[in-house]
């Protein structure tokens, strides 16, 4: 009678991730710096775990010194102020609206906002473009 011979191996190595905290309290529309963050050497799902894809951002909320940064905790810089007057662009099938709106919110290139049409009154929902304005979308 044949024996099978099993033979397990058991190797230790240490995988290393890092997570990205603040160095200090940052209040929300901060504008974050490579000044402000420090790496923690654990992993935790959901928060960023490079500084470069922090670095530039704005804090949407608050940001607190120590904790890891969830992914929606920031965003990028707004172009875009709540209440300030914009331009509204409309562009569909060879029609081409353009007028003026107000934001009804805050919002950074590509974000989706609130404005108001200051002709009709009405609320439409847009994308910022880089250059203030808001893409209307249907």
């Amino acid at each position: 009678m044949k024996q099978a011979l099993i033979i397990t191996c058991l190797i230790a190595t240490s995988v290393s991730a890092d997570t990205v905290v603040p160095t200090r309290t940052l209040r929300p529309g901060t504008l974050i710096t490579a000044a402000d963050l420090t790496i923690r050497d654990e992993v935790q799902a959901g928060m960023f775990e490079y500084m470069a894809d922090v670095i530039g951002q704005e804090a949407r909320t608050a940001l607190y010194a120590g904790r890891p940064i969830p992914f929606e905790a920031i965003g990028a810089p707004a172009v875009v102020d709540r209440n300030q007057i914009v331009p509204l662009f409309f562009n569909a099938g060879g029609l081409s609206i353009a007028t003026e709106g107000r934001a009804l919110e805050r919002g950074g290139v590509g974000d989706r906002v609130r404005v108001m049409n200051l002709t009709s009154r009405s609320t439409l929902f847009g994308f910022v473009q880089e250059d203030g304005s808001v893409k209307v979308t249907r």
